[in-house]
């Protein structure tokens, strides 16, 4: 039976997991993100440093890492990382096995810890769900609360806040690595500080971590800088698709498969165009549409939702779709065509933004 009766209840609990047990595995989602990351990475080299044993399971279809996430090094050496950013790797020696693509045949006498996950159908690894105890560990105010021991936080700005205050409980002091994966958590998924998820405890944290030695101008330019002129490429192709919708309340753009081909793009290069696309005013909701490219995957569609205020939550209309996320930022997969997503997209708007009046 799942055990959520309050975050310091289910704090105390992680904290015993942590302590007593020996052996785990560490997870998290599918298109791995900034948070996802530096979460994963953080939490791997607080057990380790506590002596435990915590591969990471990184499934062979998240390699390669986006671009902007490849200085982790994570990857295999055969595996071409791309030119290297400013400031090289990150400063983490990872040994053999500390990341993993197929769970450990003791599984079931592990603890899993999955971090930042909503929903554990998000975690394309089904094995992982055998594992003696499964710890989640997440701040989705969604989050289906699949684990054996729940510890979600939705006042959190992101999933390294978390795992940040753990390590404060444990007094344990992120070296400089560790820090920056922690940083790359928290100004990923607050947008720089620019999202509502960002409150004074972002910044203290923030503050904490740059007093660990974290370099703010190095992660900035890996993470928003160096881009390749093939993303500019995909970036210019799906600005000349932009569309708007009822007077400008949803922005909309699209790339097909044949657009990443064409311009020479890697799939993750498409980030960044929706948080373009949430800045043009007027704009209620944001959408990139885009085709996944893999070829077993045609027709396929991933949707990013970006709303710029409170007045639509974007994360209940990723969720009609069988996605989630945050209220502000949100994400699902469909088959539908793009005439008929615009369709559902502004029908789920107004339904928010105009609802109709109700009869006496």
């Amino acid at each position: 039976m799942s055990e959520h009766n309050g975050n310091a209840t289910s704090r105390l609990q992680v904290l015993e997991r942590i302590r007593s047990d020996s052996s785990f595995v560490l997870a998290t989602h599918e298109n791995m993100d900034g948070d996802a990351l530096g979460s994963l990475v953080a939490m791997h080299g607080l057990l380790t440093a506590l002596g435990k044993d915590a591969p990471m399971f990184i499934a062979p279809s998240e390699f390669p890492l986006p671009h902007e996430y490849r200085f982790f090094a994570l990857e295999d050496d055969a595996v071409d990382r791309g030119p290297t950013s400013p400031g090289g790797r990150i400063p983490m020696q990872f040994e053999s096995g500390d990341v993993i693509q197929s769970a450990p045949a003791d599984i079931a006498q592990r603890t899993v810890i999955f971090l930042d996950c909503g929903n554990i159908d998000r975690n394309s690894a089904q094995v992982l769900r055998d594992g003696a105890h499964l710890l989640n560990i997440d701040h989705h105010h969604d989050n289906t609360h699949f684990g054996t021991l729940d510890h979600v936080v939705p006042s959190a700005s992101c999933t390294a806040e978390i795992v940040w205050e753990l390590m404060n409980d444990l007094e344990f002091h992120p070296p400089p690595a560790i820090a920056e994966a922690l940083y790359i958590g928290l100004i990923t998924d607050t947008g720089r500080f620019m999202y509502e998820n960002t409150g004074p405890r972002a910044h203290e944290m923030a503050a904490v971590l740059i007093a660990a030695g974290v370099d703010v101008q190095k992660v900035y330019r890996r993470l928003f800088e160096e881009m390749p002129p093939a993303k500019l490429a995909l970036f210019a192709r799906a600005l000349g698709r932009v569309s708007r919708h009822d007077e400008g309340e949803l922005t909309l753009a699209w790339l097909d498969a044949g657009d990443f081909i064409d311009a020479g793009a890697e799939a993750s290069y498409s980030e960044g165009i929706v948080d373009i696309l949430r800045a043009v005013q007027g704009t209620k909701v944001a959408a990139l549409v885009r085709e996944l490219i893999a070829p077993e995957r045609r027709g396929e569609r991933k949707v990013s939702l970006r709303a710029t205020d409170d007045d639509v939550d974007v994360s209940s209309i990723a969720r009609a779709q069988g996605g989630g996320g945050h209220r502000r930022a949100a994400g699902f997969s469909t088959t539908l065509e793009v005439e008929q997503l615009i369709a559902f997209l502004r029908q789920e708007i107004a339904a928010q933004l105009h609802p109709a009046p109700a009869h006496a």
